[in-house]
């Protein structure tokens, strides 16, 4: 069996094709050798991962997957009722551990037959310190009640950093906490705190029915995996009101957005009143990007921070979340920084190209004339 170099991984010019592998645990254990983020394995195509967020196939001269390819591997992947399930439903998300990692794992039919697709998961919480998260975010964690908002989009770290925070939590309190997960993602091992995992589709029909389970089981943090639809949100504002710490994660690219995206899943009636309980109970909003470094070697976080002031509070309540910009930019001495600064940061200190920091940029026009000054 050929195997990709260390240097360039999808190298192989010259050598033979690179037949499909028995299982999927031989293309998960490459993807976990060359830090990959995902494994795909899609009929017709050549087995793929992503690298340092570019999609790639793992061999130039890896050989298509058939649909017989793929129905094998998924076969040999699943159990019986995994199986029936998926066939049931076209398909199905589950949490997958084997000797060597645990992984996000997606199947589904399509036209063409079986694919799937692989998360790997860097199963060791990494603490605040080593990810490089400011100070401003150990506050946020030093709360007993409110919440706090992780946002990106897929792929960014979302997950990481708040596993990074649930972590703090448990190292420097005598508390209780719940997390609430669509799957199980990384393994929290007691310090402090009493913890308690629960798996949207294996131990809980889903992230709302957990919440109001969570809300009556003495909790004093709780953590959800992802705040998807009204009720879930609803929830979530009310246990941070009642006395909880409420930390979730939301899909979208910004604090001021992220606002927008909470207030607008709520009928119009009620949004004045959820302006309100939103502006006393947040306590901060972090949204993240992974960016490619210049030298092709990885990612560098770029991160906005927005933290809860007296003047974040009047923006909320008065609906006036464009403001909040410029709100962060004179909040520095507490810690806020906007994503625009983040990046600009990243790209003086040689991290990331020009090219990257304007793409990424919410403010595209002011960082041209950035860069023309």
């Amino acid at each position: 069996m050929s195997q990709p170099t260390t240097d360039s991984p999808a190298n192989t010019e010259g050598q033979e094709e690179v037949q499909a592998l028995p299982s999927v645990d031989a293309y998960l254990q490459i993807g976990q050798q060359y830090q990959c983020s995902d494994v795909h394995l899609a009929v017709a195509a050549k087995p793929s991962w992503r690298r340092f967020g570019v999609l790639q196939p793992i061999w130039d001269n890896g050989a298509r997957l058939t649909a017989e390819d793929t129905e094998r591997l998924a076969r040999d992947l699943l159990d019986d009722k995994q199986w029936e399930r998926m066939n049931e439903r076209g398909d199905i998300d589950f949490a997958y551990a084997n000797d060597f990692g645990r992984f996000r794992a997606s199947v589904v039919r399509q036209r063409l037959g079986l694919d799937m697709a692989f998360r790997i998961i860097d199963s060791r919480v990494r603490s605040m310190d080593e990810l490089g998260l400011p100070e401003a975010l150990r506050v946020l964690t030093r709360y007993h009640n409110g919440l706090i908002l992780v946002t990106g989009s897929v792929g960014s770290g979302k997950s990481t950093t708040l596993a990074s925070l649930v972590d703090e939590i448990n190292a420097d309190r005598l508390d209780h906490i719940i997390t609430l997960e669509d799957p199980i993602e990384f393994i929290f091992e007691p310090k402090g705190c009493h913890i308690n995992q629960r798996e949207v589709g294996t131990h809980t029909e889903s992230f709302a029915a957990a919440l109001r389970g969570a809300l009556r089981e003495d909790p004093d943090i709780i953590m959800v995996g992802e705040m998807r639809d009204l009720e879930t949100i609803s929830l979530a504002i009310t246990a941070a009101e009642t006395g909880h710490l409420v930390l979730g994660t939301l899909h979208t690219g910004s604090a001021a957005r992220t606002l927008d995206r909470v207030l607008d899943v709520f009928p119009v009636d009620q949004r004045d009143q959820i302006r309100i309980m939103v502006s006393e109970s947040l306590r901060g909003i972090i949204s993240q990007q992974l960016v490619p470094r210049v030298d092709g070697d990885g990612r560098d976080l770029a991160m906005e921070i927005l933290v809860n002031t007296p003047a974040v509070a009047n923006c909320i309540r008065e609906g006036k979340t464009f403001m909040l910009g410029g709100v962060m930019q004179t909040g520095r001495n507490v810690g806020m920084i906007t994503m625009d600064e983040s990046l600009k940061r990243l790209y003086n200190e040689g991290r990331i190209s020009q090219e990257e920091c304007l793409a990424r940029a919410d403010d595209k026009s002011t960082m041209r004339t950035y860069f023309q000054s």
